[in-house]
């Protein structure tokens, strides 16, 4: 029996280092224990992955939570779950479909008239690595659900927002973006042969150029804007990129997957951090790898291509120049 023992005591060591590893790696748990009790909240693409915990997590706190999805079935469902599980009632569903501007300004329009308040949006949906496809409007999907879709709802949200300041809009990008380009010459990639995963960088850069830009536009506003990198999370998120379609990807990376790769849960603290914490009153304009302010991809910093993206993207939505833009009050072409 004895000859056991040591075997049994150096696994267990090496799983508890492991899972401990794994725990660094990944971030940890959100260390504000702020409420929220009055809050209103958006959170789109929640009826599942980080979304789907993100809401929770907020409901827990007390918020107000809309869930906005593009699936009403699928959101009242979470919705009727996260109630359940927190026994938060105020936690409702709401149909978005980011790929279709319509369905932007419908959304808004029932925000503006039927909230009172808007103290938190966090911009979570996403689409990654999918074929060629179109929005309704003719956007380059990553482009136009990931970032265009967002950039239109949070201006659309603006003046409420202010209203409700101080309030905070967190938007979702990712480590992708340092390997991400803007090309205005064909940003919806109708001249080169389409590259999924450089499309999808290009999106996920161009939410932290927006969060840059938009925070220069709100400043003295009480509203703040923040850009963050969840980390990498075993959600529906990542079902166009293959990762596990062959035994030898499953078998030979699964054990860096476990090590790398977080639950929802643990993904979805970042957000949670960003929209609650009293540590970050005020901070603006910057982004965070889970809990840690990074600095960004250069490009991501400058400046110049921020502006001009910020107006190439009001033009494609159909958005009238404001906020702080020496355009204000003329309306761009669609």
């Amino acid at each position: 029996m004895n000859r056991y023992i040591l075997p049994l005591s150096v696994l267990g060591t090496a799983v508890g280092g492991a899972v401990l590893l794994k725990d660094f790696v990944a971030g940890g748990a959100c260390p504000s224990k702020t409420t929220i009790p009055g809050k209103t909240v958006i959170v789109t693409g929640a009826n599942t992955g980080i979304g789907k915990q993100t809401a929770l997590e907020l409901a827990r706190r007390g918020g107000t939570i809309i869930l906005a999805c593009r699936d009403l079935e699928k959101c009242e469902a979470a919705a009727r779950e996260i109630r359940g599980e927190t026994l938060n009632h105020h936690v409702n569903a709401r149909h978005l479909d980011l790929a279709s501007l319509k369905s932007i300004r419908e959304f808004a329009a029932k925000i503006i008239e039927e909230e009172e308040r808007v103290h938190i949006l966090i911009n979570n949906a996403a689409v990654m690595r999918c074929p060629h496809w179109t929005t309704e409007d003719g956007f380059e999907m990553q482009l136009g659900v990931n970032y265009l879709g967002h950039f239109l709802l949070t201006n659309l949200l603006l003046d409420k927002l202010k209203a409700s300041a101080p309030s905070r809009v967190i938007n979702l990008s990712s480590l992708a973006h340092v390997a991400g380009h803007i090309d205005f010459e064909d940003l919806n990639w109708e001249k080169r042969k389409y590259d999924t995963k450089a499309a999808y960088c290009q999106s996920k850069l161009a939410v932290v150029l927006f969060t840059k830009e938009l925070s220069r536009r709100l400043q003295g506003t009480g509203v703040t804007v923040n850009a963050l990198h969840p980390g990498v999370a075993r959600t529906e998120l990542g079902r166009h990129t293959g990762m596990h379609s062959s035994a030898f990807s499953s078998f030979m990376l699964g054990p860096i997957f476990w090590l790398l790769v977080k639950s929802p849960q643990l993904a979805a603290q970042p957000s949670t951090y960003l929209a609650v914490a009293e540590e970050l009153e005020g901070v603006s304009g910057k982004y965070f790898e889970g809990l840690k302010e990074k600095p960004p991809a250069p490009e991501a910093e400058d400046e110049e291509v921020a502006q001009r993206l910020w107006a190439e993207s009001a033009r494609l939505v159909g958005l009238e120049m404001s906020y702080g833009s020496s355009e204000r009050g003329q309306r761009l072409p669609k």
